[in-house]
């Protein structure tokens, strides 16, 4: 397991550093958070010339920058800002304890371009695919404001609730995709080795076969006599799907049709809503207006269709239009979400109140994704059932039509 060299704070101020076992840098930190320690840097040791060597010739092959690699990040600079370290100070030691030299290239642009006099936020803005136009925003927005500690502590928090529930999403379907796939395997199986044996044996005792029997040999044979079109046409049929979603009007359409799927639309609502909520209440609290939050909450929302009844949201509210009324011309919330947003509307407490909405969501989420492999064990047991049944019918059923012949 690798050595992790770690420095640290812990709530009275005090430095502290030691050297901690663990499977990466994030569990590291982990461990460290739990333990009451925040910390500053975190390095693999021996790593440093490995990182080293990535700044130069070997950059093609660098690691790629990871979700969790921003998250540490964004904790570990309102650790070192909150502590009084200049920006530029902190940058540069986060350079140095970054166990990602694609990372560490990334911070070091960041510390070069605000030695030349730009912004932070504008910095961010040339790396895309690291900072989501969300995190750029609510950086400017701390800029602006002089918050730009508070600011990363709640992208910290942000990232760390996106990661959970990810993590959860895929441990519900990791045990419904292996047996989807343990199917599919067994059906090609079946019909490339199994069924053509018994074909065999069944045109050697020349007996009238039944239907089902009849459609497995069947398809066994088209499939050893186009299996390669058949793959084919499979590829080229994702080829173009992939083609069709990323287009604007085919995302909206897959998006929307995403939220009305049997056992995971539900799910995909929720969590988008509640991704929803809590973007919008953070932007909020950080001082941006309604109108334009709610133009960075459309950017940052992974459903285009969700993404298209904020952006009416926003139209409405930039016509004098009550939040309350463009909440429920979209026809997304529930009436309960509809009544916490007219409370908050008429207290002028909308950002806790959509805080609230986001829990509820999650809490909702939560529950669901707890309880989605139990509803898709049905599904699956009912398929595989059937697939048991056809075969069983198929290959049995001539068995024991010729048994019964050679009985009389």
């Amino acid at each position: 397991m690798p050595h992790f060299a770690y420095t640290g704070r812990v709530q009275s101020g005090e430095h502290v550093q030691g050297v901690f076992d663990a499977e990466s840098a994030a569990a590291c930190a982990s461990h460290l958070l739990r333990s009451g320690i925040t910390p500053v840097s975190i390095s693999e040791r021996g790593h440093a010339e490995r990182r080293g060597a990535g700044h130069g010739g070997f950059a093609l092959f660098a690691p790629a920058v990871r979700p969790i690699d921003v998250q540490l990040f964004s904790r570990q600079l309102y650790t070192l800002m909150r502590a009084g370290v200049p920006i530029l100070r902190a940058l540069g030691g986060l350079i140095e304890s970054t166990s990602n030299a694609a990372f560490a290239r990334v911070i070091e642009s960041l510390k070069v371009a605000l030695e030349g006099g730009r912004d932070l936020s504008a910095a961010m803005r040339q790396h895309p695919g690291v900072f989501s136009p969300f995190y750029v925003a609510m950086v400017r927005v701390g800029e602006a404001t002089g918050r730009l500690d508070e600011i990363f502590l709640r992208m910290f928090e942000h990232l760390e609730f996106e990661r959970e529930t990810r993590a959860r999403i895929k441990e519900a379907l990791r045990y419904p995709t292996f047996v989807i796939i343990a199917m599919a395997i067994a059906i090609a199986v079946i019909n490339v080795f199994v069924i053509p044996a018994f074909a065999k044996v069944y045109a050697g005792l020349g007996a009238e076969l039944p239907l089902m029997t009849k459609v497995l040999i069947g398809t066994s044979r088209f499939t050893l006599d186009y299996g390669w079109f058949i793959l084919a046409g499979l590829v080229g049929a994702v080829a173009a799907f992939r083609l069709w979603r990323g287009s604007e009007g085919g995302r909206l359409i897959w998006d929307r049709f995403k939220l009305r799927l049997p056992l995971t639309g539900s799910i995909i609502l929720r969590s988008t809503l509640a991704r929803f909520a809590r973007t919008l209440a953070l932007s909020l609290k950080s001082g941006i207006p309604a109108a334009q939050a709610l133009t960075v909450v459309a950017e940052v929302t992974d459903n285009a269709w969700v993404a298209s009844r904020i952006e009416q949201m926003r139209n409405g509210i930039e016509r004098g239009e009550s939040v309350l009324h463009t909440a429920r011309a979209t026809r997304v919330f529930n009436p309960v979400v509809l009544q916490m947003i007219a409370v908050g509307e008429e207290t002028g407490s909308i950002d806790e109140l959509m805080q609230e909405v986001a829990e509820m969501y999650e809490r909702e989420v939560d529950y669901e994704i707890k309880t989605l492999a139990a509803r898709i064990e049905p599904v699956i047991v009912a398929a595989m059932g059937a697939i048991v049944l056809v075969l069983a019918l198929g290959v049995f059923l001539p068995m024991w039509d010729l048994a019964r012949v050679a009985i009389k």
